[in-house]
């Protein structure tokens, strides 16, 4: 964290959001990764230890009836965007009460009450998704932002350019908000991309380019407060790059042998939850009882919603063709 509480000029209350938005996705990763390594769960799962900040900056400027769409490591931009705990648990466990009736999993989380309209599986696969949104939005006058999060490798598949492209012939109302956690996949940043920002790709389609540290939640905020201004009043879109880094590799099973020596230390030591956690109190906007409590009162609420999820009951079996095929109801 950098700067003083008198730069910003974020509101406290906005502060508090953030940081206990970024402790519900902390801790509810922890609770899951817990659970998949001592066997109580099987899942496929991706983690996004170290990227909250990006998720919960954003999360503290949309309004309800804003989209989002997010890719398989998406734990974070679910929490963030008010997706229920209970169901996206019970979702993750495969039961029949999560928010796609456990048929999506985590690689698949859906729930357009709170406007997370699509997880998907493909790299890249959420892009155009994302610019269709937006232009369903523009054609119908509708006062709604689409983000679309997705990670460097994204950038660098077709879908990328083409959702751009249009974006900004059209000048959609979305978000293209990059985290750039410097590996896709198994490959660091500089061995599969070839310009040094993936900001300065926005020049190629008609819309700033930002880059910004992703794990400092002031800097954050006002990047992202600025291209959903921008979006909402029909300027058009704008691609964010949000640097960050991912605590842990690229699926459970990861030793990070690719990674260089010392850089994962590094960012661990960096952690950009605890110091924001630092900040907050050194800035005396909470004191080490008050930041305990909304920790607290995170842990209760991610138990509650495991005690759901186990205890709802599997799919039925007679599920397994709904929602896939389009029924004949004449």
């Amino acid at each position: 964290m950098t700067g003083s509480i008198a730069e910003p000029g974020v509101a406290s209350a906005t502060l508090t959001r953030i940081f206990t938005t970024a402790t519900r996705i902390k801790l509810c990763d922890e609770k899951f990764r817990s659970l998949i390594l001592t066997g109580q769960v099987s899942a496929q799962y991706y983690s996004p230890r170290g990227q909250e900040i990006i998720p919960a900056s954003i999360g503290a400027l949309l309004k309800p009836t804003d989209y989002v769409v997010t890719t398989y490591r998406g734990l974070h931009d679910h929490l963030a965007k008010g997706v229920p705990m209970p169901q996206l648990w019970a979702e993750f466990m495969g039961k029949a009460t999560g928010t796609c009736k456990g048929k999506g999993g985590p690689m698949h989380i859906t729930h357009p009450d709170s406007g997370l309209m699509v997880t998907t599986g493909i790299v890249g696969g959420g892009l155009p998704i994302a610019a269709g949104l937006a232009l369903a939005a523009q054609l119908r006058g509708e006062d709604r932002v689409t983000v679309v999060n997705f990670g460097d490798g994204a950038t660098n598949i077709g879908a990328f350019h083409e959702a751009c492209n249009l974006a900004g012939l059209w000048k959609l109302p979305v978000v293209f908000c990059c985290q750039n956690n410097r590996y896709a996949e198994h490959t660091s940043y500089e061995d599969g991309t070839s310009v040094a920002r993936i900001a300065d790709r926005a020049a190629a389609y008609g819309m700033p380019g930002v880059r910004v540290d992703g794990n400092d939640p002031l800097a954050m905020y006002t990047a992202a407060k600025d291209a959903i201004d921008r979006a909402r009043a029909g300027d058009g879109p704008t691609l964010i790059e949000a640097m960050t880094f991912r605590f842990y590799g690229h699926q459970m099973s990861d030793n990070n042998e690719y990674m260089k020596p010392g850089e994962l230390d590094a960012a661990r030591a960096a952690d950009p939850v605890l110091a924001f956690r630092q900040w907050l109190i050194d800035n005396e906007i909470h004191s080490v009882a008050e930041i305990e409590a909304i920790e607290a009162d995170a842990k209760a609420e991610i138990a509650a919603a495991v005690a759901f999820a186990v205890e709802s009951p599997e799919p039925d079996l007679s599920e397994g063709l709904t929602d896939v095929y389009e029924e004949d109801l004449s």
